[in-house]
């Protein structure tokens, strides 16, 4: 019987740690950018979103995303958890305003 209870004390530790580093972003920066790349897209006109593609980015934008995509390039990991978390949005954003078939 203690090591029953011994063993569901253990199970029930384990599962907590499990469940609360799970609900720890592994990548709190990207998960910054993540949020701010969805909002523009939700709150953006579809005007807005043409005018902004048909413009190259420029000053501290620019340096700002290619750093972002220098880091999405060197890691692959925090690559594949931005691209899971933008895709939808974005292409439902774009598919909305026409910009893609």
């Amino acid at each position: 019987m203690i090591k029953r209870s011994y063993l569901f004390a253990l199970t029930s530790v384990l599962l907590y740690a499990g469940i609360a580093s799970a609900q720890q972003p592994q990548y709190p920066i990207m998960e910054k950018v993540v949020q701010k790349v969805i909002q523009k897209y939700q709150t953006s006109s579809c005007q807005q979103l043409a005018q902004e593609k048909s413009q190259p980015p420029t000053g501290q934008k620019a340096e700002m995303e290619q750093r972002a995509v220098q880091a999405l390039r060197n890691d692959p990991q925090m690559r594949t958890a931005f691209i899971n978390q933008v895709a939808a949005p974005i292409a439902n954003k774009l598919f909305e305003c026409g910009m893609i078939p």
